[in-house]
């Protein structure tokens, strides 16, 4: 389902679970309030997957609709909705102390860790099916 929307948010969604999982095993035996640690990093992480597929799905509406007429306005006013969301989100946690805001905020940097290490992800995962994301010889060759 993911994939329909754009080709490279599966991958996104997973950079994001799996750095959630890293910072649970580190962070969890250095804090004292375990419980509030880890609802607000899996708040953050799941506030984070949220605004991946918002964002996924905002551009692809933005280029499909309207043969890409009022793109820019339309990404700007949803990216505006969605930080909207997202401190309504944060208050919420703040104000009902449900979890470690701290923790949260750190969540929601899965979003920019795992977009920017999403090409390594991905070589990795290349090589562990081995498949190559290098051109061939005869590609570059075929190429020039």
């Amino acid at each position: 389902m993911l994939r329909r929307i754009n080709d490279a948010l599966p991958g996104l969604v997973w950079g994001i679970v799996l750095y959630g999982i890293i910072v649970q095993i580190i962070g969890v035996w250095f804090v004292e309030d375990k419980l509030g640690y880890s609802i607000g990093l899996w708040y953050g992480v799941a506030i984070a997957i949220g605004m991946a597929i918002n964002l996924a799905t905002v551009i692809l509406d933005s280029v499909t609709l309207d043969g890409g007429k009022n793109a820019n306005r339309r990404i700007i006013m949803k990216s505006v909705l969605r930080y909207v969301v997202v401190v309504v989100l944060f208050f919420i946690l703040g104000y009902f102390q449900f979890g470690n805001l701290y923790t949260a905020l750190i969540g929601v940097l899965g979003l920019k860790i795992s977009a920017y290490a999403q090409p390594l992800l991905q070589r990795a995962a290349n090589k562990l099916s081995g498949r190559s994301d290098a051109p061939s010889d005869e590609e570059i060759v075929k190429n020039e």
